[in-house]
């Protein structure tokens, strides 16, 4: 049985106030073109994302394996942008050495919904998954398990991918996130893991 990692936060878990100025700045000079062109060409195509949009930085290549993970073309010239986010955000983790396998924008249009489902590929299953709201309104709703919450821009928060999560946006404006995946590359890897790779031929 596939098991998730136990380091994983059952609920939500705040990770405290990190700097976002810089990059919220550039989101919000994103041309709607940038956005559109992203969207399209996505890889995380699931159905319970409905209509949000995406622009994906970094991303798994197998959804068997979060140790395998690729950056797209946009990742270079961001990265100076992000990666003092991700470092603030994960600070409170405390691992020497870590990884961040997929990294996105998410963009949620008002009156938009994400519907409830699980993150249910094995790659998923390991790391922590992160929020950090760089955009958003009173009225938008993240629901773990049944249990609303509202999290503030600029706040990092662990949310329970293996829960049942969704998301609502009653408010005016949209909802953008910054969204990855976080893991401790000195973690023992699950026994599960190697059972899931295929034999080679």
């Amino acid at each position: 049985m596939i098991q998730a990692n136990p380091r994983k936060t059952r609920t939500v878990r705040q990770l405290g106030r990190v700097e976002i100025g810089p990059l919220k700045q550039a989101v919000a000079a994103l041309p709607e073109s940038v956005w559109d062109a992203e969207n399209a060409a996505k890889p995380n195509r699931f159905g319970a994302l409905d209509a949000t949009r995406h622009i994906v930085f970094r991303f798994v290549s197998n959804f068997r394996d979060w140790r395998q993970s690729f950056e797209r073309p946009l990742w270079d010239e961001w990265k100076p942008m992000i990666e003092p986010v991700l470092a603030a955000a994960t600070a409170p983790y405390g691992y020497a050495h870590g990884a961040f396998p997929r990294v996105m924008l998410a963009r949620m249009a008002a009156g938009g919904v994400i519907h409830p489902h699980r993150d249910e590929n094995p790659a998923a299953k390991w790391p922590h998954k992160v929020h950090v709201p760089l955009q958003t309104n009173e009225d938008v709703t993240f629901f773990v398990d049944g249990t609303a919450y509202h999290f503030a821009e600029g706040e990092a928060v662990e949310v329970n991918n293996m829960g049942v999560h969704a998301v609502e946006n009653r408010g005016s404006t949209d909802r953008i996130h910054l969204i990855f995946e976080y893991y401790d590359l000195d973690q023992p890897e699950p026994e599960w893991l190697m059972a899931a790779q295929p034999a080679n031929r």
